[in-house]
């Protein structure tokens, strides 16, 4: 792995599996902190800030320090700054999202907003879901944190982000530009957070189709660990292949 400067990783499946850390992964992130290896932690979770994250991180044994955790939440904010400054937006999402637009200066409203902003929430409203649709059919655009259908939940999978911008789509025939993975935009703006450049980069994950691809096509090298949704056989059924395979993380040397 030389030239590898600057790591990118996800966090479920890779740091992360339920409610566990995955044996090795402390220590992985441990050396990197001790030899100053820049690092982000990347989820296209958008319902936890990363104060959050680093909270449920330390509670499982690994201290980080919440400006390594980038989440598609902030990715997003960054990418509505960027077009729109000081803009309105509606959101339907938890406090990650509504945190990260904050931050930037939005003003979240369900007046004449210029953007409809889906992410991930426990608490999908009926009421809220049929505004959002009515705002996007007079015009607003509609953006949302990930293309994410489902998820780990209580008892079983959840719906995600995903699923319900499905239903919006249905009923306004708009589909929505999504900023996390596999989108490069994301990989692009948390290498932008590093000051860090692709081809000294590398990404780590456990999905072929979200976090090796969206590597790929930002032109980082890539690790597909072994200990989340992907099998070593399932490898080949893809167009594309990692630069390397590892177990989990715990077997990447630094």
């Amino acid at each position: 792995m030389d030239g590898i400067k600057n790591y990118l990783t996800d966090m479920d499946g890779v740091i992360v599996r339920g409610p566990a850390l995955i044996p090795g992964a402390a220590e992985f992130i441990q050396r990197l902190r001790e030899q100053e290896i820049p690092f982000l932690i990347l989820t296209n979770n958008s319902e936890y800030t990363p104060r959050d994250l680093q909270v449920r991180l330390s509670f499982l044994g690994l201290e980080v320090p919440d400006n390594a955790i980038f989440t598609s939440a902030l990715a997003t904010a960054q990418f509505l700054h960027s077009q729109r400054p000081g803009g309105r937006a509606f959101v339907i999402g938890e406090s990650g999202l509504t945190t990260a637009l904050h931050d930037i200066g939005y003003v979240l409203t369900d007046r004449d907003p210029e953007y409809v902003v889906l992410g991930e929430t426990t608490t999908y409203s009926f009421q809220r879901i049929t505004r959002a649709i009515r705002l996007i059919t007079n015009g607003a655009r509609f953006i949302a944190t990930n293309p994410d259908v489902m998820g780990p939940g209580e008892g079983g999978i959840v719906p995600a982000t995903g699923s319900v911008a499905a239903l919006i789509s249905a009923a306004t025939g708009v589909k929505p530009y999504y900023i996390g993975k596999p989108n490069p935009l994301m990989m692009r703006t948390a290498l932008r957070t590093l000051n860090a450049h692709s081809e000294s980069s590398v990404m780590i994950g456990d999905r072929m189709d979200t976090d090796i691809v969206a590597g790929i096509e930002s032109g980082l090298r890539t690790i597909l660990v072994l200990s989340g949704v992907t099998s070593r056989e399932q490898v080949e059924r893809f167009p594309y292949r990692p630069t390397w395979i590892r177990d989990s993380i715990a077997d990447i040397e630094v």
